[in-house]
C-alpha cells in the first residue's frame, strides 16, 4: 500500500424528509444562491422544501445549469453573485449542478485572471465560496468529494478541476426525492457509479490494499444488487437508499487510498461527451470494456477477481467473461456500449484520438494509455 494523507470535512445528512436541516446549517445572515438545472426540482417537490427550509434568509436563484454545466454559464452566475452580494451557495440538482457550483465558487473568488486557467492550466484555487448541497441524483459522487468537471462550448472542451477549497460544507441525501427520475437517469448514474469504483480498483495493484478492494467490491456488490431493482421498483426506499449510499462512496476518496488511480475511461469518455453531447455515463459504458480488453494483460489479476467477488465467473476465460459480463450488465440497465449504438463510427475515433495526441496526454494508472492506444480501444468499441 502506497503512502497517503487523507481528510474529508463534508458533512452527510442523510434519510428522510431532511432538506429542512439546511437552515441549520447556512450560516445565518447569508445571502444564498440557490443553483440549479432545468427545472425537475419543481416537479418532484424538492424546490418547494427548499424554499420552505430557507424561510428566514435571503436567496437567490440561479437556474438553467446544464447535464455537462458549460463554463459559459458558470460565469454568469459569477456576474449574478457579484451583483447581488452573494455569501453562500446552495446546490439543489444532480452531480453536475454540484461540479457547476464548486466551480462558480472557485470562480467567483479568482484573482489571477481568466477562471478557465482553473481548468486548462490546473491555476491552483486559493480560496472558494462556501456552498452546501441537496442531491437529487445518485451518480458522480461529487456530494462528497471536491472535484468537479466542467465543459467549454465554444472550444468543445471537457476538463476537470479539485481543491481541498472546493468540499462542500454540507450534504443532504434523501432517498425519497429520487423515486420521480426517469429510469434513464437511474441507469446513467448506476454506470457513473461502478466505473468510478473501476477506475480506482481495476488497476495493475495487485491485491496489496485488500481493505481498499473489499470496500471496492461492496460498493459494486451493491451498485449490481440494487441497480435494476431501482428500475423495476422505483419506490422502494430502502434499494434507493443503498444506491444513494454506494454512489456517495464510490467516489469520496476512501476506496483510492494508498492505491494507483486509472481514469483513462473518464478521460476518453470526456472527449466523446464534449465532441459529440452523449450522456457521460453512456461514453462510460463503450469506453469500459474497450480499456479492460486493450489493458487486460496489466489489469488482468484485479479483472479476475472482479469475476470471481462480482460476477461469480469460474474455470476457463476467466478475463474474457468478465469482460462481457460488465458489459452485459451496462445493457441490461439499458445503456448501450458501442459508439455505432449512437449513430458514431471511424470519425469520433479519428477526432477522439487527435485531441488527446494534441494534448500529448498519458492515461492510465501506469501512464502508458497513448493517442494511438485510445484508437485501439476505441475501434473495439464500434
Amino acid at each position: 500500500m502506497n503512502n497517503f494523507t487523507y481528510a474529508n470535512p463534508v458533512k452527510i445528512i442523510f434519510g428522510k424528509d431532511t432538506i429542512k436541516e439546511i437552515a441549520k446549517e447556512i450560516p445565518q445572515g447569508s445571502k444564498v444562491l440557490i443553483t440549479c438545472g432545468g427545472g425537475s426540482i419543481r416537479k418532484n417537490g424538492v424546490y418547494a422544501q427548499t424554499v420552505k427550509a430557507l424561510e428566514g434568509f435571503e436567496w437567490y436563484e440561479f437556474a438553467g445549469i446544464e447535464p455537462n454545466p458549460h463554463y459559459e454559464t458558470c460565469m454568469k452566475a459569477v456576474e449574478f453573485i457579484r451583483e447581488k452580494g452573494i455569501t453562500f451557495l446552495l446546490s439543489v440538482g444532480g452531480g453536475s449542478v454540484l461540479d457547476a457550483t464548486k466551480f462558480i465558487a472557485a470562480a467567483a473568488c479568482f484573482e489571477d485572471g481568466d477562471p478557465w486557467k482553473i481548468l486548462s492550466e490546473g491555476s491552483g484555487i486559493k480560496k472558494a465560496m462556501p456552498f452546501g448541497d441537496i442531491i437529487t441524483l445518485p451518480a458522480t459522487g461529487s456530494e462528497m468529494n471536491n472535484g468537479g468537471v466542467i465543459t467549454r462550448v465554444s472550444t468543445e472542451e471537457k476538463l476537470s478541476f479539485a481543491s481541498p477549497c472546493t468540499y462542500p460544507v454540507f450534504s443532504v441525501l434523501d432517498p425519497e426525492v429520487t423515486f420521480s427520475l426517469p429510469p434513464r437517469q437511474v441507469a446513467n448514474g448506476v454506470v457513473d457509479a461502478f466505473v468510478h469504483v473501476m477506475e480506482q480498483y481495476l488497476t495493475c495493484n495487485e491485491g496489496n490494499s485488500l481493505l481498499q478492494d473489499n470496500m471496492a467490491e461492496a460498493i459494486v456488490k451493491t451498485l449490481v444488487k440494487e441497480g435494476p431493482k431501482a428500475l423495476s421498483d422505483p419506490n422502494n426506499y430502502d434499494v434507493r437508499a443503498n444506491l444513494m449510499w454506494a454512489s456517495t462512496w464510490a467516489l469520496n476518496g476512501w476506496i483510492s487510498c494508498g492505491v494507483p488511480e486509472d481514469w483513462a475511461t473518464h478521460m476518453i469518455g470526456h472527449e466523446i461527451t464534449a465532441f459529440y453531447g452523449i450522456d457521460h455515463a453512456r461514453t462510460l459504458a463503450i469506453v469500459l470494456p474497450g480499456v479492460m480488453t486493450v489493458m487486460k494483460e496489466q489489469k488482468s489479476k484485479k479483472i479476475i477477481r472482479l469475476g470471481h467477488e462480482i460476477f461469480g465467473i469460474q474455470g476457463d476465460d476467466v478475463i474474457e467473461k468478465t469482460i462481457k459480463a460488465v458489459e452485459n450488465f451496462f445493457e441490461k440497465l439499458g445503456v448501450k456500449t458501442h459508439l455505432s449504438d449512437y449513430n458514431l463510427g471511424d470519425e469520433a475515433i479519428e477526432k477522439t484520438s487527435k485531441r488527446l495526441a494534441e494534448r500529448n496526454w498519458k492515461l492510465g494508472e501506469c501512464r502508458n494509455i497513448t493517442s494511438d492506444t485510445v484508437k485501439t480501444i476505441l475501434t473495439l468499441r464500434k
